[in-house]
């Protein structure tokens, strides 16, 4: 099965591609999409589309699991990350790939057993699932592998 895992963002949304192949999981990509500071909302959201169109048509994802949205101390960010949500799971639709969401603390639990674990435990837990010789940069692909990890525990 081949996951993609988005952690959204309007700035930087992470993306990573996993197979998982009879219970073991491979990164296959993973990486960011970043948009300039001062450009426009829309405009920024075009980009995040058409960049994430263009690597699910290369890698080809069976589902996609995003991290869901259900706390944040500032309302701003609460609302740039929820419309980069938004055209993530539109991204996905459109290319008519199941989706999958999970809360911060389900993917903390699901990887390292401790619901309020912190970013660098999940860093580390995602670097022995895959295999990997470091963590994978920036903080924001590593969380998007982390939710490809969660769906492929959490579909069992």
């Amino acid at each position: 099965m081949r996951i993609i895992g988005i952690d959204p963002g309007t700035g930087i949304l992470g993306f990573g591609v996993i197979d998982v192949i009879k219970g073991k999981a491979r990164l296959v990509t993973a990486g960011v999409i970043t948009t300039p500071v001062h450009t426009p909302l829309d405009v920024r959201l075009e980009e995040i589309f058409d960049g994430l169109t263009e690597i699910i048509a290369e890698t080809k994802p069976e589902v996609m699991s995003i991290e869901k949205l259900f706390f944040a101390k500032n309302v701003t960010t609460a609302m740039s990350v929820s419309h980069a949500r938004g055209v993530a799971m539109l991204t996905g639709r459109k290319a008519r790939i199941p989706i999958a969401e999970y809360t911060p603390l389900q993917t903390k639990q699901t990887l390292t057993g401790y619901g309020k674990a912190d970013k660098k435990q999940v860093q580390e837990m995602v670097r022995i699932h895959l295999g990997l010789k470091d963590v994978p940069k920036p903080d924001d692909c590593a969380d998007a592998l982390a939710a490809a990890i969660t769906y492929s525990f959490m579909s069992r």
